[in-house]
């Protein structure tokens, strides 16, 4: 692994790097209230099995730390109550959150293994039940 102290960006190699406690901030918020908000919405979200796969990235343990938080940061977004365009709004509520989840999947799209979006799918299928 690079060590990007020698950049200026600190040791992003595990849970200790630097800003920890938002990183944890926003796990825990993810790990709260994704699936419940998820299983409300997910029918009408055209972007819900990029989002279930990315909750599969963040959560195994084998995704690189740097992957982890940037999907974590993305997911807490979207399990925000409050947001920039409110998710009431019919047509555009969810288009930020879309937003931020595509990119940070742009950065990370190389991390999202088959076995993601398998299980992301899987997901789908049981919340449509």
């Amino acid at each position: 692994m690079q060590d990007d102290t020698a950049n200026g960006i600190g040791d992003w190699t595990g849970d200790t790097a630097q800003l920890p406690v938002v990183y944890q901030a926003n796990r825990r918020r993810v790990e709260r209230g994704f699936w419940k908000k998820f299983k409300r919405l997910a029918a009408r979200l055209p972007f819900a099995e990029d989002l279930a796969a990315s909750w599969y990235c963040a959560a195994d343990p084998q995704t690189p730390f740097r992957v982890r938080a940037t999907l974590y940061g993305a997911l807490a977004y979207f399990v925000l109550p409050a947001d920039l365009v409110p998710d009431i709004l019919a047509g555009i509520g969810f288009s930020d959150d879309a937003s931020v989840l595509m990119a940070a999947l742009t950065v990370v799209a190389a991390h999202i293994k088959p076995e993601h979006r398998q299980k992301a799918q899987d997901a789908l299928k049981a919340s449509g039940d």
